[in-house]
């Protein structure tokens, strides 16, 4: 899994004036996750040996007997399982074979599907164009769906910290302190000094554990949820993927958030997740 040395953690703490003992804290608040990103965001000393994992959009690549799944949602993310780190992700993904999402990203869908292709299987890729049910045969009428451009992804490990999680005894005493001590001294806004330090860490950690800044729109799997709005990953509900709109569609302003339990995930039980847009 995804983490950092302690000593080189411990050393950035200090550098941002936050005491060991929260910073280790921090680390429990933690959890791997996969960043699918295009080549020019992968970082530098990762770049030369980068195996690509992932597209967005284009057309699938279905098993005979396998149509599009109703009611034609587009395909926004393939994922490459074999291609993927290996004992970086909590959550348990198929070894191999290929993962297709189909979904709306512009507006809340309708229905999201998400297929599980075995590796080997012979697959044809099937058209955009379809025969509408509603058409009138006699006049040739056809429905076609929405085909994003494809864009290449490539793997990143990093790490997701719980925003909404309580922070440890060690972190409260640490916030509790700083803010004793400015209001004593000048009235200033209670810990305003120790959230600012803490912030500045969290942030370095993160960016940290991808190897460089992390990428602000971006495909996610797995790790905890960037959410806009309410986080859907609680309760036993993990975080399976997490697509930006602008990943897909520089002009889609959506976040795009599939949950689920974890046994379900590991089961491949996918027709049990959960779908959330917040926008």
């Amino acid at each position: 899994m995804t983490s950092i040395d302690e000593s080189l953690l411990l050393k950035t703490a200090a550098e941002y004036g936050v005491p060991g003992p929260v910073a280790r804290e921090l680390m429990a608040r933690t959890r791997p996750c996969l960043y699918l990103v295009p080549h020019e965001q992968v970082p530098a000393a990762l770049r030369e040996n980068a195996r690509p994992a992932g597209r967005t959009g284009g057309l699938p690549a279905l098993p005979d007997g396998v149509d599009w799944p109703e009611p034609r949602e587009p395909l926004v993310l393939s994922v490459d399982c074999a291609a993927l780190p290996h004992d970086v992700l909590d959550i348990e993904l198929p070894a191999d074979g290929h993962l297709l999402l189909f979904t709306e990203i512009e507006y809340p869908p309708e229905s999201s599907v998400v297929l599980h292709v075995p590796a080997g299987a012979a697959t044809t890729e099937r058209s955009a164009t379809y025969e509408s049910k509603e058409s009138n045969e006699s006049n040739g009428e056809a429905g076609e769906v929405r085909v994003y451009e494809p864009r290449t992804l490539y793997p990143v490990p990093g790490l997701t910290l719980d925003g909404d999680g309580e922070a440890g005894p060690r972190t409260r005493a640490f916030l509790d302190e700083d803010g004793a001590d400015e209001g004593a001294n000048d009235g200033a806004e209670d810990g305003a000094g120790a959230e600012d330090a803490l912030d500045s860490f969290e942030e370095a950690v993160l960016d940290m554990a991808f190897g460089g800044q992390r990428p602000g729109v971006c495909v996610q799997l797995g790790g905890f949820s960037d959410s806009w709005d309410m986080a859907p990953d609680v309760g036993e509900l993990v975080l399976f993927a997490q697509l930006a709109g602008q990943a897909i569609d520089y002009n889609v302003f959506t976040m795009n958030l599939i949950v689920g339990t974890r046994e379900d995930i590991a089961a491949r039980r996918f027709a049990g997740l959960q779908y959330d847009q917040q926008c």
